[in-house]
């Protein structure tokens, strides 16, 4: 495929929404990808760096070995990916500890899109797609209404968050940051990113590296096997997943973590009636959210535009 500058802008472009959206617990930068027409083809190019890659580059040298990966698509993407999180921790940080629940209203209204929308790419619905659908509604919200653990912060633990928070990162439906908060760790690799904590940044990027040229693999094979089954268990796992992005929550149960903060244990989903703790800010979450599902439609409008050109 020969891509134009623009094209690998706007690959970059997809890279700073996924970016943004993996830096907020509870999204997915795999949605971001899928919705947006790219989301095989970043399967693909990561599975693609392989024991046959590095054979390429001594056999056929560095020009060959940027084709086989599919070089540039993921420059483009990771460098979109890589400026969205060092530029947005400290605001999405700000916005989510200021206005969570018009934050959370936002992110609510996409994911529904993306669940809407991912299940229209279900070939054929039967017995065993339903079935694939319900195991990941029930995955989801079972991991959603975990608790977060206080965890060491030796480098192994931060290498294994890592390993564990990519393969999160790029399904849709299911956070790596959300993860990292039941790990214990977000606040943790939050404040690294703020602060540019290179040795924890350098543990935790080799962490996720290992995890997502692995995990690559089997999602890659997933989706050339077992197509619908794949997306209809991905789409479990959008719909499952907004029992946490609910934007109306009451805290039942809090704890200090390692830096002495108090923050949330246990918390239930409430309606804006009885949501307890500050303004509901009924109208700005329904007219956010109603935002974020119209943002949807038009990143997949864009994505087909591109795919069809």
């Amino acid at each position: 495929m020969q891509r134009t500058l623009k094209d690998y802008a706007l690959i970059t472009l997809r890279g700073l929404g996924m970016g943004a959206a993996d830096v907020v617990p509870g999204v997915s930068g795999g949605t971001i990808a899928f919705i947006s027409g790219i989301y095989e083809e970043l399967i693909n190019s990561i599975k693609s760096v392989d024991h046959n890659a590095v054979k390429t580059l001594f056999k056929q040298g560095p020009v060959a070995f940027w084709k086989h990966i599919n070089g540039s698509f993921l420059a483009a993407l990771f460098l979109g990916i890589g400026i969205s999180i060092l530029s947005l921790a400290k605001l999405l940080s700000y916005l989510m500890d200021t206005y969570p629940t018009l934050l959370w209203g936002f992110f609510f209204g996409l994911i529904v899109a993306s669940a809407v929308y991912v299940a229209t790419k279900i070939k054929k619905w039967n017995v065993t797609t339903v079935v694939s659908l319900v195991v990941g509604i029930g995955v989801a919200y079972f991991i959603t209404s975990l608790t977060q653990t206080q965890t060491p912060e030796a480098p192994w633990f931060v290498f294994l968050s890592g390993v564990i928070a990519i393969c999160a990162m790029i399904l849709p439906g299911i956070s790596g940051s959300f993860l990292l908060v039941i790990l214990g760790k977000y606040k943790y690799i939050i404040n690294a990113v703020k602060e540019l904590d290179l040795v924890t940044l350098l543990t935790f990027a080799a962490g996720c590296f290992v995890g997502l040229i692995s995990f690559s693999h089997v999602l890659s094979w997933l989706f050339k096997k077992y197509h619908d089954l794949t997306v209809a268990l991905l789409t479990g796992f959008m719909v499952g997943s907004l029992n946490k992005v609910w934007p109306w929550k009451n805290t039942l149960e809090t704890y200090l973590n390692s830096h002495g903060e108090e923050v949330p244990l246990v918390q239930e989903n409430v309606l804006p009636g009885g949501f307890t703790e500050g303004e509901p800010y009924t109208l700005g979450v329904i007219g956010l959210a109603v935002a974020g599902f119209l943002l949807v439609l038009v990143i997949e409008r864009l994505g087909k535009q591109k795919l069809s050109q």
